[in-house]
């Protein structure tokens, strides 16, 4: 159900208006957590939309982001607004993120560097949902231009090539494709499930020409309904083995014997569950969520108080898990490689990257009954901040 209808009543706010009419300044807000989707969608620029803005919205949650981006999806255009989803896992810790998790951070990244406005999946985004776990984590630099494997009936593509550049990026090839980032080849067919879809697909070829592609069940392999979009498969790992990764790889295990053996199969181009811990001497360099926010953009961080007493416990948590990781054992309690690039950076350090990049910073802080005299009995207060 659409409640686009209501924001004109909020956006016609004379102290939302003037704190719009402060533009990019730093800006503290004062609203209950039922308006923040309001609120959001509203300094985005709808729904005016004459002189749209990004926003990156961040929770102190991943279930608070959830529950956001749904309310956002009620106010704005179809396929404007997302979600950044973050690690079920720690940036040291012994697992690899999931597939999907990793998929559909990346199709958001690819959005946001190479938005294609003729399509509804990969078109621009106007608010995007990320909780403060995300905004803190580094990540391996240039992932928005990871190119996906999109394909449509009638399309000519090398059925060679496709196969490989779905590797390339990070699919596994399997017998029979059941999860999501596997890919199965049987004669001219090919199975894909992407990260970001609920069912994999089925592409058929005719030679070198795609000649239909269906979902199909994982269940039963049984083929559902045509994908009238076709086929759209974002890469489904953030530290992908290119020969520069592998040429790295090889020379640190020569480096550093303790470490060989994990080295030795990154150089050999097979994934090792938690190599994502090694991004920073292994990628060209390490980046911020904030890096990919585009110009003019801004972040409106959703109870403040409680973001930074989050950030607080994930910058503590990541540190003692590094000091005590399987990476340091490896160097018999001493770490062989400064590896500290890929844990969570300090908000404030965070801050004063988005102060540099030029990027607002606004807050909306939850509605209490101390702050109905404040604002004079209004459902919102406003203040520029410093």
């Amino acid at each position: 159900m659409s409640l686009a209808g209501l924001l004109s009543v909020i956006a016609a706010d004379p102290q939302l208006q003037r704190a719009l009419s402060q533009g990019d300044a730093d800006t503290d807000l004062v609203a209950p957590p039922a308006l923040r989707p309001f609120l959001a969608a509203s300094i985005a620029g709808y729904p005016s939309a004459d002189q749209p803005r990004f926003v990156l919205a961040v929770t102190a949650t991943a279930r608070e982001a959830e529950v956001l981006t749904s309310g956002l999806e009620s106010l704005l255009p179809q396929g404007t607004v997302a979600c950044f989803p973050a690690w079920e896992t720690l940036p040291h810790e012994r697992l690899s993120p999931r597939s999907d998790t990793s998929g559909r951070r990346l199709a958001v990244l690819r959005r946001l560097a190479h938005p294609d406005a003729g399509s509804a999946r990969s078109g621009p985004l106007s608010v995007l949902v990320t909780p403060v776990r995300s905004l803190l984590q580094p990540m391996v630099s240039g992932l928005g231009d990871l190119e996906p494997v999109a394909l449509r009936g009638g399309q000519a593509a090398d059925f060679e090539e496709v196969i490989a550049h779905l590797v390339d990026i990070g699919y596994a090839r399997t017998d029979l494709v059941e999860h999501r980032g596997e890919i199965a080849v049987r004669g001219g067919i090919l199975d894909v499930f992407p990260p970001t879809e609920e069912h994999p697909l089925r592409v058929e070829f005719w030679g070198d020409t795609v000649e239909e592609i269906r979902y199909f069940r994982a269940a039963d392999q049984r083929s559902l309904h045509a994908a009238t979009e076709g086929l759209w498969a974002p890469p489904c790992r953030e530290l992908l083995l290119t020969p520069e990764v592998r040429q790295r790889a090889r020379r640190l295990a020569e480096e550093y014997p303790g470490l060989a053996e994990i080295l030795g199969k990154l150089a050999d181009g097979i994934t090792v569950e938690g190599m994502e811990a090694f991004a920073p001497v292994l990628a060209d360099r390490m980046e911020l969520l904030l890096d990919h926010v585009p110009p003019g953009g801004l972040v409106l961080a959703c109870d403040p108080e409680r973001i930074r007493a989050r950030a607080d416990d994930l910058v503590r948590t990541s540190q003692e898990f590094l000091d005590a990781s399987w990476v340091n054992a490896a160097g018999g309690g001493q770490a062989p490689i400064d590896l500290g690039a890929a844990a969570f950076q300090p908000l404030a350090g965070v801050r004063t990257a988005a102060q540099h990049l030029g990027i607002g910073w606004w807050t909306v802080t939850p509605f209490h009954s101390a702050d109905i005299s404040e604002a004079d009995g209004s459902t919102l207060s406003s203040g520029t901040g410093g």
